[in-house]
């Protein structure tokens, strides 16, 4: 990590929480990197996170305002501090369960309000932090531990549900594409509306031992062979579509 982020981070919390070969540490560099070339006071930031490894990422390790809330509810506090507090950023960072399951009335209706809020929905395709279930993100026929023989649910589409409410913006990168999620970032403090980011970042620990992935470097084979853009997604059949991961500006 580059020493100029070092002001962002608490020391005392390292060696950090998260598993090895988790993608969440480049999207918490990412992040960093985002505010600091922006130059925005991380103190007129604040974080908030629900439970779950993602929520980690700014709980504790952040040096700034943080709340980490009740398991699907990191919309509900960040909708009150944007009714009170006008006057600060608010960014929400959580996982696909937090966001898309437990929370998911929260997301559509903080969508649908069209909020000044930037949310980074922080996706690893499964519920990492309490041992691997399936998850509304989780691709059919992935073995996890609630789906031994496999998903049998088609996975949900968050960036099209929350594009379908109303969101001003909504994209989807994975953790390898750092300088477009970076740039959607720093596009996102400039949205006035509800600014939503997913992420995909590989859980190795629960997702890839059961999936044959075992490492970082699986799950980049992986994404790099089935990463396709938006635009070109469009003009695909839903067969076509199958165990693909699309990415670029939904709106």
């Amino acid at each position: 990590m580059s020493e100029k982020l070092y002001k962002y981070l608490r020391e005392e919390v390292f060696p950090t929480p998260f598993c090895p070969g988790c993608g969440h540490g480049i999207l918490l560099q990412t992040i960093l990197r985002a505010i600091d070339e922006l130059d925005i006071d991380i103190k007129k930031i604040v974080f908030v996170s629900g439970i779950g490894c993602a929520a980690w990422i700014p709980s504790p390790h952040f040096k700034a305002d943080t709340l980490h809330t009740l398991h699907g509810r990191p919309l509900a506090f960040a909708t009150g501090i944007r009714i009170t507090r006008p006057d600060l950023e608010i960014m929400v960072i959580s996982g696909d369960g937090d966001l898309g399951a437990i929370g998911g009335n929260h997301l559509i209706h903080t969508a649908r309000r069209n909020l000044k809020i930037i949310t980074i929905c922080v996706n690893n395709s499964i519920y990492g932090m309490t041992g691997g279930q399936v998850s509304p993100t989780t691709p059919k026929d992935i073995i996890t531990e609630t789906s031994p023989f496999g998903n049998p649910e088609e996975p949900f589409d968050l960036c099209a549900l929350v594009k379908s409410c109303g969101a001003e913006f909504v994209c989807r990168y994975t953790v390898f594409h750092t300088k477009p999620l970076k740039k959607s970032i720093q596009k996102a403090f400039q949205i006035n509306g509800f600014s939503f980011i997913d992420v995909i970042s590989p859980c190795v620990t629960h997702y890839g031992r059961r999936n044959k992935m075992p490492t970082l470097y699986d799950f980049y084979q992986f994404i790099i062979k089935n990463i396709i853009s938006y635009e070109k997604a469009k003009s695909l059949n839903k067969e076509e579509l199958k165990n693909k991961i699309i990415i670029g500006e939904y709106v």
